[in-house]
């Protein structure tokens, strides 16, 4: 598969065998970077950065010249400078990021209706009903990836499936720059020699722990006892495990979402320039963001912040995740670093902490683990008991005392070539 970086790259040549299948996932290459270097062409071959200078920020997107040192999304702009000293820092910029966004998917809705936006650099496209009009779903992956080079000026990397699942999977193994078709009839063929890392869900800690147990292909997810497989991961998740490692998921292309995400703001009744004050502040709504995850089935795919300063200026940040959560202190940790990287330390008069990028919880397979497993035990614990005694009086002992004078204003807001 894939690794973040390019290298173990799978694709397909055109004309390959794309029977059976009709969904398309469409991932953009290092957007963030992508994006940079096509409004500023000198950039281009550099190990790039998208992040603040400042060392206690994290990276927000990295082209795949840094990936290859071992630079990651999420990951402290000072580690990733240790990894990777030549690299260029650039701050982001996501007027940039959603213009061009923009402009993608708008090629994307020039081909099909059915359209299903993941984020601001991928989506899903369910193209079965305009076959007549483009031709095969292999077709139009190629014709998709070059009018968004020609149109747009980037580049993506596209899977073809008959599965949403297989579909995300493919369009990893294949970038940059690349697609890669799974045809329905060889499905099976495909996942079963892929590493359990692999699946669209499982991150690397949860594939350690799987791998402790002798769970390494997905073919040892398919034929591994279900009472076996839900010691390892709990009986909901091995259940829709398994089917997703037969190739089973019956899930649609859907073109409308009720909610984007889930956030919680607070406005100060006297500006505040206390850093530690708003760190602390920003923690205790990444723990409220996380309860209403939690209390909705949803996790987050990324993290916002907005800081609104006393001369009524607002900035904002957001960066996604290696791995969902609706963990509301992994939240807070990014919030917090968000923060950091912010360099402007004027009196602040209101924060905010956003869940964005919004997955289903369990049954969407797009978190199919919890890395946090005892800290999400301890959580739905304080569920529980502020469900019992009330939301004011359960906190964390790190709030109290912590939140300042406050005003009502929260607003919740082979398959291919190597």
């Amino acid at each position: 598969m894939g690794r973040g970086d390019g290298s173990g790259r799978l694709v397909s040549p055109e004309g390959a065998d794309d029977a059976g299948t009709g969904i398309l996932h469409v991932d953009m290459d290092a957007f963030y970077a992508s994006v940079e270097i096509l409004y500023d062409p000198s950039l281009r071959g550099l190990p790039l950065i998208i992040g603040a200078p400042d060392g206690r920020s994290v990276v927000s997107s990295a082209s795949y010249e840094a990936r290859r040192f071992g630079v990651r999304s999420a990951m402290p702009v000072s580690q990733a400078l240790r990894l990777c000293p030549q690299a260029r820092v650039v701050p982001p910029d996501f007027t940039k990021y959603r213009a061009v966004s923009s402009a993608v998917m708008d090629v994307f809705h020039s081909v099909t209706p059915l359209v299903e936006q993941l984020s601001i650099d991928e989506a899903f496209l369910d193209v079965r009903g305009v076959r007549r009009l483009w031709g095969s779903p292999g077709r139009i992956a190629v014709l998709l990836r070059r009018r968004v080079q020609e149109e747009v000026g980037i580049t993506c990397s596209v899977g073809v499936a008959a599965t949403k699942h297989v579909a995300k999977m493919a369009s990893t193994i294949s970038k940059p720059d690349g697609m890669l078709i799974v045809p329905a009839a060889r499905t099976q063929e495909f996942l079963d020699p892929r590493p359990v890392g692999a699946m669209w869900g499982v991150g690397p800690k949860a594939a350690e722990a799987l791998e402790r147990r002798g769970i390494r292909l997905i073919r040892d997810v398919r034929e591994t006892p279900l009472d076996a497989l839900s010691r390892a991961v709990g009986p909901a998740l091995a259940q829709r495990m398994q089917q997703l490692a037969r190739g089973e998921d019956a899930r649609a292309v859907q073109t409308e979402r009720v909610e984007k995400s889930v956030g919680h703001e607070e406005t100060f009744e006297h500006d505040i320039a206390d850093a530690e004050l708003l760190r602390s502040e920003l923690l205790r709504l990444a723990d409220r963001v996380g309860a209403r995850l939690r209390s909705s089935g949803w996790q987050a795919g990324a993290v916002a912040i907005k800081i609104r300063f006393a001369d009524f200026s607002t900035l904002s940040r957001t960066v996604s995740l290696p791995e969902p959560t609706e963990v509301g202190q992994r939240i807070g940790e990014i919030a917090v670093a968000l923060f950091d990287q912010i360099a402007r330390r004027d009196p602040v008069r209101l924060v905010g902490v956003r869940a964005e990028k919004l997955r289903e919880a369990s049954g969407g397979a797009l978190a199919l683990w919890d890395d946090d497993e005892d800290q999400r035990r301890l959580e739905g614990t304080l569920d529980d008991a502020r469900a019992r005694f009330g939301v004011g009086m359960i906190t964390r002992a790190r709030h109290v005392g912590r939140s300042g004078d406050r005003s009502a204003g929260e607003q919740p807001r082979p398959f291919g070539r190597e």
